[in-house]
């Protein structure tokens, strides 16, 4: 039975690439996955050559090949393209579920950890009693112990920048490769120490030094672990740290048994004696964990040996000085430091250094297809320009605009001076809108639009209740075992959203019905409009007929009045036309595209192209949209001076208007209809938010559904008696085909659904992203990989 240590593989599973990749080329890319056929199946191939269960030295080619692959393939694609990787946790049994997670940074990292396991297996194999043999060994634990440290330094990185801490296996837990690197390390020292004391008889002192650094390395391995949490220290079997803290205290008795051989040498027999002190207490730790640790008979045997040994050369020593040389024998603790010679440090394999060099004569997987950070940085620039026209330029113009349209209303103006300089007719203004509202068949599209909301909602409604419903019956078959903790927290969150939405929906619809009669009279002939509206007897501003001593002063103040109207109104329509060039300028914007492309095209074919690298393109590309959003700011003070002027201009209209039932009852009469269209317009404004928002809930809800569909399916997997895994391969096609049915034709939300900013009586209300989780949901793990504490 070896006495060092073997780290088994994590056992791998077969994946579906070629799909997962043909998958993800469709429906995120502009190119088609037949052009990529030998890609996936070189990929498929590799990967399954470097599965292999059996140690052999050819593996070591195949598994460095096939990781300098998986590099350049993580600089196309992102780490999650939906295939599902399952490995085992190291060190488990037959019978432990694997861990699933959709990351190939996580792949990547598998593949690591095998190749550090597979040298240390070589080196297991090795004939240590022969010179060639012990120097391979030696070079097998310095690999498998750079593999481990290239893993802890390089790979994991990305995967604790990629994955959520609490999603990370815990055999890939930093604590947990280092203290493996470590034990390699030691093992490595080991074997430098065994050929200089066995087979090369070097000097005592250099065998002391050399095992000084041998008992260092396990010491600082058994550290980690016994430092590391308890979740961390169980992944070990039970003999591990047992056996790495019997070979410490090892391999410091063997130190000072060495030096205490030198000492005497040298005639230093009190010195001597000393070390044998030493060199006891250490046998006898190591001698005491052997016995309760149940290590490996041939670790104990060693170190039961060594006890042996060293007590046999104590009580001589002990004879000899007491009866002859009578030297001052020092205390343990004020022995010197034996210095410590390190000659087998790690060594990380040159395929992982340099993953060029490993290719081979293939080529690259993926080679032609253009990398993921490129259009993902191109993704990003678009999300942040539509944020930035929505929120500085169309909805900042939108809410200046709403502000006119408020104050002036509450002064009940223009129909106030309407009333006035027309006393008789309608104003071409109201007669604009009524016009408007009749070519959109108003009352129609309202009724219309109403009834896709309250079908949409109905819609997003049953999506989750079927969401539910599976979760639900996940809970009832295995209750104790319950793992859906997560899911059904979002379901209560989008509960929470859609009772909120369809209470303003409920607003809506109690707007519409306050406001359909004056909607529908805006629809009437003009005619038939003229005879709601009385006419005064006042003759108007403009006639020679009036007689009203103070008829020049209000005319006077009228027409001031409407000059200031007319300014109003001018610069609302610059502020509309701002928007409409912004517009103009979003959609066909492809500089941006054009720019990133090309500085990702010089970039080396190996880079690890991320956005981040063209967020200075970003940056200065959304500078263009600064000239739109400093106008539409530019014009907010100018708006505030002339609604002060117009305030204060209305009062010395009204002081001046003599009393006339007849004009205040046209007055009211033109406010009621222009407040009708007013309402016209914000409530169309409304439902559109509202398809829009329930039209992108739909698409986040269908998701959710589909996560909770995946995450039962592999509870029934753990649960094979249940008879929901029958149910759920039907439930599946019938609630997929169903909600293709009911959801009306759209696209798919690019990102998080917001409604846009509104008063709380006014609009639907206007919800964080945080609350949304509206991120891709990979399917939950098994119970091996519950959320762990």
């Amino acid at each position: 039975m070896p006495n060092l240590l073997v780290v088994p593989f994590k056992q791998s599973y077969k994946a579906p690439i070629k799909q997962a990749l043909r998958d993800y080329i469709h429906s995120s890319t502009d190119l088609h996955p037949d052009a990529f056929k030998w890609d996936m199946h070189r990929w498929d191939t590799l990967r399954e050559e470097s599965r292999g269960i059996a140690p052999h030295v050819d593996q070591i080619d195949k598994m460095i090949s096939y990781h300098a692959q998986l590099v350049f393939i993580l600089t196309k694609l992102p780490t999650d393209i939906k295939l599902e990787i399952a490995y085992a946790p190291v060190f488990s049994s037959s019978a432990t579920l694997p861990i699933t997670l959709r990351n190939l940074a996580f792949e990547r990292a598998a593949v690591l950890f095998n190749l550090g396991a597979l040298y240390s297996q070589l080196a297991s194999t090795e004939d240590r009693s022969s010179q060639e043999g012990i120097k391979q060994a030696t070079k097998y634990y310095q690999q498998s112990a750079g593999t481990f440290n290239y893993l802890r330094t390089t790979a994991l990185d990305k995967l604790d920048i990629l994955q959520d801490e609490e999603n990370i296996p815990l055999d890939l837990n930093k604590a947990f490769v280092e203290s493996i690197e470590l034990a390699m390390v030691a093992q490595a020292q080991e074997c430098a120490w065994q050929k200089a004391a066995v087979m090369d008889h070097l000097k005592n002192l250099l065998v002391a030094r050399l095992a000084m650094k041998v008992s260092s390395l396990y010491r600082e391995s058994a550290e980690i672990i016994k430092q590391a949490s308890p979740s961390i220290k169980h992944l070990f079997p039970s003999d591990w740290l047992a056996h790495i803290e019997t070979k410490q205290f090892h391999f410091a008795a063997v130190a000072h048994f060495r030096k205490s051989i030198d000492e005497g040498e040298s005639n230093n027999y009190g010195a001597e004696l000393g070390r044998l002190y030493a060199a006891q207490a250490e046998a006898q730790k190591g001698y005491d964990v052997a016995r309760r640790g149940n290590v490996a008979a041939t670790v104990f045997k060693d170190v039961e040996a060594l006890l042996k040994k060293v007590q046999a050369d104590t009580t001589r020593a002990e004879r000899d000085n007491d009866l002859i040389y009578h030297q001052d024998v020092p205390s343990t603790a004020t022995l010197a430091a034996i210095s410590e010679v390190p000659v087998a440090p790690l060594t990380v394999p040159p395929g992982l250094k340099n993953p060029q060099s490993a290719v081979g004569d293939d080529g690259v997987i993926l080679g032609d297809m253009p990398g993921w950070g490129a259009g993902e940085a191109i993704n990003i620039y678009n999300d942040h320009k539509q944020e930035l026209m929505r929120e500085r330029i169309i909805d900042a113009a939108q809410m200046l605009n709403d502000d006119v349209n408020d104050a002036l209303r509450a002064l009940n103006l223009p129909a106030s001076i309407d009333a006035l300089e027309r006393p008789i007719g309608l104003p071409p203004s109201l007669l604009q809108k009524a016009e408007d509202v009749r070519l959109d068949d108003g009352p129609a599209r309202i009724e219309e639009a109403l009834e896709n909301v309250e079908r949409l909602a109905d819609h997003n409604t049953r999506l989750l209740d079927e969401a539910m419903d599976i979760l639900d019956g996940e809970a009832s078959e295995d209750e104790a075992a319950r793992a859906n903790r997560e899911l059904t927290h979002k379901a209560a969150r989008y509960r929470k959203i859609l009772t909120e939405a369809q209470a303003s929906d409920e607003l809506v619809r109690r707007k519409w019905d306050d406001a359909e009669t004056g909607v529908r009279t805006l629809c009437w002939d003009e005619a038939d409009l003229e005879m709601v509206v009385p006419s005064s007897t006042i003759a108007p501003p403009n006639s020679s007929c009036s007689t009203n001593p103070g008829a020049e002063t209000t005319k006077k103040h009228a027409r001031a009045l409407r000059s200031l109207l007319e300014s109003l109104s001018d610069l609302m329509a610059e502020r509309n036309q701002c928007v409409l060039r912004a517009q103009r300028v979003a959609e066909h914007d492809d500089d941006v595209r054009l720019r990133i492309l090309r500085v990702a095209a010089g970039l080396g074919l190996w880079a690890d192209v991320t956005p981040a690298l063209f967020d200075d393109i970003s940056t200065a590309e959304l500078g263009k949209y600064d000239i739109y959003i400093q106008a539409v700011e530019g014009g907010r003070e100018m708006q505030a001076g002339l609604l002060e002027d117009v305030n204060a201009q209305n009062k010395l209209f009204l002081q001046s208007r003599k009393e006339d039932t007849s004009i205040k009852e046209r007055e009211q009469a033109l406010q009621a209809l222009d407040m009708a269209y007013h309402h016209y317009e914000e409530i169309t404004r409304n439902l559109s938010e509202g398809l829009k928002f329930y039209n992108d809930l739909a698409g986040i809800l269908a998701q959710f559904k589909e996560a909770c569909k995946a995450w039962s399916l592999q509870r029934s997997r753990e649960l094979p008696s249940s008879p929901l895994a029958n149910s759920l391969q039907g439930m599946s096609l019938g609630a997929q085909s169903s909600a293709e049915e009911d959801a009306p034709t759209r696209r798919k939300p690019a990102a998080t659904p917001v409604r846009a900013k509104a008063k709380p009586s006014q609009r639907l209300p206007s919800l964080n992203s945080s609350e949304w989780e509206s991120e891709d949901l990979p399917p939950p793990p098994p119970r091996s990989a519950k959320k762990r504490k």
